[in-house]
């Protein structure tokens, strides 16, 4: 591992970049799509709620299989599948029969390959590199996802603006071709034999039980994911606003989105570049509980600027995207480090299920804060929220401890 990581690394990070470019060019072209064609909280929220859905039922269940499946094989099929479906949705559109439950139906379908593809991909990461690099490996992550943050919109602003949407959909299949082709030339070591899927429902469900206990016999790790949930919550429709807000609030247009796109993909990078290099000596449930207070002001400040104050607007875009890149990656290595590797599949998917499941309630109210409260103001109250959620997170004993070498995970797995 110690001469060979970096390498490994290097061709499969080459071949995400590449992929997380066309798909990110892509979801800020349908973004821009939506955004122009209805104008509408609601379409935005629907259509947020088509690509989280499939994903957040699919994973405790996709979680189970991930730990028993080859990884590597499992990431080369979701991107298959996700191209597939993409592919099938560009030739609907070329052929003129398109209608707003299609863009849903793309985002739903894609929504499925994820839930195979990004746990696979984070459990994968502890079985490559060593320990002590986990955290730098999650910056890096984070970096090469904040540049396809800052030149994927300008990619699907151009691509939308020269190409009918049917067209710019095609980005993500070549993408997807060549995330697939990088991982033929690696090899991703498993955590254990594989074991054959005849036991049926029951092992099922008992692989996912176990995958539950690893979170909830450690007290530290289930506040860390109830205070994530919460804060999901209240992230979800402001992530979806945010067009909107641009759009109405600010009076911008198409480039005014592009910016805020581009600008919290460089906020992204700068927080990914600064784990990445200095690997900061300091607590990571500290930095995640830091970061929510300062996302939270960020977006609380936002809500009350004037609408001449779009320059403010795009720093303090640019500070909070700096803020969740450093909360995504020190969140994934304390899972990484706390979850034996073989139960990391199970562990990530379940997180994601638990924490978008009572998002989408969160989403589905998004429109009538819109229309009701109004956009800004929604930013002030949810934004104040997530803050709270950071302070309380400094009050809460056993949620501090957490990552000290005292509640390391010593359990034992030869049961799985």
């Amino acid at each position: 591992m110690q001469n060979t990581w970096k390498k490994t690394f290097a061709i499969i990070w080459g071949g995400q970049f590449i992929s997380l470019l066309s798909s990110s060019a892509v979801n800020f072209a349908v973004i821009i799509w939506l955004s122009l064609e209805t104008e509408s909280a609601e379409v935005l929220a629907a259509a947020a709620i088509a690509g989280l859905l499939p994903q957040a039922l699919l994973g405790p269940l996709a979680g189970v299989y991930i730990d028993r499946w080859d990884r590597k094989k499992t990431m080369m099929l979701a991107d298959g599948f996700i191209a597939l479906c993409t592919l099938a949705m560009s030739i609907t559109f070329y052929m003129g029969q398109f209608q707003l439950w299609f863009i849903y139906l793309l985002l739903g379908l894609r929504s499925v390959g994820s839930a195979f593809h990004m746990p696979a991909m984070q459990a994968s990461i502890p079985l490559l590199a060593p320990e002590s690099e986990l955290l730098r490996i999650a910056g890096i992550n984070q970096s090469i996802q904040s540049v396809s943050n800052i030149a994927g919109p300008a990619l699907g602003a151009l691509l939308i603006g020269l190409f009918e949407i049917g067209y710019v959909l095609l980005a993500d299949v070549i993408g997807a071709i060549v995330a697939i082709s990088t991982l033929l030339f690696v090899k991703i070591p498993r955590p254990e034999p594989n074991k054959s899927l005849s036991n049926g429902v029951r092992q099922v469900i008992q692989d996912l039980a176990i995958g539950i206990q690893a979170i909830s016999k450690k007290r530290g790790l289930s506040y860390l994911f109830l205070f994530s949930i919460l804060a999901t919550f209240c992230i979800m429709p402001v992530a979806v606003l945010f067009p909107l807000l641009t759009l109405q609030h600010f009076e911008g247009g198409t480039f005014h989105m592009s910016v805020i796109e581009i600008i919290w993909g460089v906020g992204m990078l700068i927080g990914g570049a600064f784990l990445g290099v200095f690997k900061p000596n300091i607590s990571k449930v500290v930095l995640i509980n830091s970061m929510h207070l300062l996302l939270g002001a960020t977006l609380a400040i936002s809500g009350v600027l004037p609408s001449w104050a779009f320059v403010i607007f795009v720093g303090l875009t640019a500070i909070g995207g700096m803020a969740a890149s450093i909360y995504n990656a020190s969140f994934t290595t304390i899972l990484q480090e706390e979850i034996d590797p073989s139960m990391l599949g199970r562990v990530f998917s379940m997180f994601f299920s638990i924490a978008i499941l009572p998002s989408i309630i969160g989403l589905l109210s998004t429109g009538f804060l819109a229309d009701h409260i109004g956009i800004a103001r929604t930013f002030v109250i949810l934004g104040s929220a997530i803050s709270v959620i950071g302070l309380i997170s400094f009050l809460v004993p056993d949620l501090m401890k957490l990552g000290s070498k005292d509640t390391k995970d010593n359990t034992d797995t030869s049961h799985i």
